[in-house]
């Protein structure tokens, strides 16, 4: 077996092109080298003893020789892997902790952006693979199951008590993005203005994000059952009512090109880095601490579930693990501001379900979508969905005709954050990696309150000049409030902004007085309004990755 050193440009794809070798072959001999498009300077690099300038087998069948056999490196699991063993040797340019939508997009941007550069970025997450798309693009998920699948995967968050009774946390690859309504809507000009930059650059990278997710109004269009309510709510003075934003890509499958991640989540994001260039991952990694020293980061402590601890370098870390365990992870590292675990928010969200008779609509009914968006007048966001839990396409159960077709209403009121919303450490409980425990406080203001009593009246009022019909269902009476923390939209624990006093991260994200360590999750958000945040996270995520673009040279 021969042996070469690798020079300084050398990779083992070069290497295996100047020798006429498989890549394949090569990576069987050298399983010290991880990924055949890796630097590997100084490196020792294997050859087969039969190594020459043709190497196909003398034997011939029929006047054929055989085609060599090439040997395949294993990939077990369904999304390539890095051991954590191996993530500590490295020292990395850019670290992401959490894969929700926060970290994969800010993954997928650096990425497309760093296409060429020769930049080593990790990520981790604590959960393991469970879902390898959104839940709704897997045939055999109706509602039911979905719903059943993330309450058994999804725990009740530890430290809510009744003041929080509603929140869940879900830990896995792609975080709770993989259960997502999909609602993609911007923040109302009100809420935008509120931002600490302008609402012009707020729109570009909206531009960028809608583009990334496939945002559509049109998985509604031509809907009978969607256009002829709509035409029933303009007539009624609901002129801006519209089509719900959906992440959703309708293309078809064209010239070989598949299109079948049509719901969108972090899932769609990650797998388009993935081909964008290489990156490491481990998953069922848990983020313990942030290391940090002189005001400057120097990486994460990570721990495996049988508990080995490991240390990843890195000279810039984001944390997107979530508005709950990010900053958690910060106070627990010792990194102290007024603003972080405060400003906590989420919507109050009230449902409704109503039946309208189906003879009315013609065939084929279709799926409704309707969106009434928050205004002057409206302190709150009004969704209108169905038929029944047909609001999205299930193309492997069969509807049942019947007279009366059910709508589901889908309430989001207007909040505002407020310092005294927080979570804190909890002294007293520790977890199993000896990480304190969350405590949640949580109230509602008298003008939120407000939101749920207008939320009620405008439920009414939108129902009956649709002609739907509010109706107890499952038991459950017409008209709710669901437990608060329910909506899964917490935001603003780590929020940015220019006022140093109330904002634990600056307008770039980067957390007060730890240089390096930046926040890309929905802890970020300022501002909520009542609109689902996934899409301005998502905006916000890819801004933050152009600014480590221009700085990280």
């Amino acid at each position: 077996m021969n042996i070469r050193i690798a020079s300084e440009r050398d990779t083992l794809r070069k290497i295996a092109d100047e020798r006429r070798i498989p890549v394949g072959e090569l990576l069987a001999i050298n399983p010290h080298i991880v990924h055949p498009d890796r630097l590997i300077a100084g490196f020792p690099v294997y050859f087969p003893s039969s190594d020459g300038p043709d190497r196909s087998s003398s034997r011939q069948l029929g006047g054929l020789p055989f085609c060599p056999l090439e040997p395949v490196q294993p990939l077990d699991t369904w999304f390539p892997l890095t051991p954590l063993e191996e993530m500590a040797e490295q020292e990395y340019d850019v670290l992401i902790v959490g894969t929700g939508a926060g970290g994969g997009s800010v993954l997928w941007r650096l990425c497309e952006q760093w296409r060429q550069e020769n930049k080593r970025i990790g990520i981790i997450e604590r959960g393991d693979l469970v879902l390898p798309s959104h839940a709704r693009n897997l045939p055999m998920m109706n509602t039911d199951r979905l719903w059943r699948y993330f309450n058994t995967i999804s725990k009740p968050l530890p430290g809510a008590g009744t003041d929080y009774a509603g929140a869940r946390q879900l830990f896995a690859f792609g975080g709770r993005s993989l259960f997502w309504f999909a609602f993609a809507m911007r923040m109302t000009l009100s809420t935008l203005e509120k931002y600490p930059f302008p609402v012009q650059e707020m729109n570009t990278y909206y531009n960028l994000a809608e583009q990334a997710m496939n945002v559509t109004r049109t998985f509604t269009q031509d809907s009978t059952f969607t256009e002829i309510l709509l035409n029933r709510l303009w007539q009624n003075g609901y002129t801006e009512a519209d089509h719900i934003p959906l992440a959703a890509d309708l293309m078809p499958s064209l010239y070989g090109r598949i299109h079948t991640d049509i719901f969108n989540s972090s899932i769609s994001l990650l797998s388009a880095a993935l081909n964008l260039r290489p990156f490491d991952l481990a998953v069922n990694a848990r983020a313990v601490k942030v290391e940090h020293n002189g005001g400057k980061v120097s990486g994460v402590t990570v721990m495996k579930p049988d508990k080995t601890a490991y240390t990843l370098k890195a000279k810039t870390v984001v944390l997107s693990a979530s508005s709950f365990e990010t900053p958690r992870l910060l106070l627990h590292s010792g990194i102290r501001h007024p603003a972080i675990g405060h400003y906590l928010m989420n919507h109050p969200l009230v449902q409704a379900t109503g039946s309208i008779s189906r003879p009315q609509f013609p065939f084929p009914l279709g799926t409704l979508g309707i969106s009434v968006p928050q205004s002057v007048q409206r302190p709150y966001l009004l969704l209108m969905a169905g038929p029944g839990d047909f609001y999205w396409y299930q193309t492997s159960e069969v509807r049942p005709f019947a007279l009366e077709e059910s709508v589901i209403f889908f309430g989001y009121g207007k909040v505002e954050p407020r310092y005294e919303n927080r979570i804190a450490l909890n002294p007293f409980k520790k977890d199993e990696y000896g990480v304190p425990e969350i405590e949640v406080h949580y109230s509602l203001s008298a003008q939120e309150e407000e939101a749920i009593r207008r939320l009620e009246e405008g439920i009414r009022n939108v129902s009956a000049v649709s002609g739907i019909n509010l109706v107890s269902r499952n038991g459950n009476p017409p008209i709710c409030l669901s437990p608060l923390g329910e909506p899964h939209h917490d935001s603003g624990t780590c929020r940015i902004g220019n006022d140093p006093v109330t904002s634990a991260a600056d307008v770039n994200g980067q957390i007060r007085g730890v240089s390096g360590l930046f926040v890309a999750d929905n802890s970020a958000l300022p501002q909520i309004g009542a609109e689902n945040p996934t899409l301005t996270t998502v905006a916000l995520s890819i801004r933050l990755a152009d600014y480590l673009v221009q700085t990280l040279r």
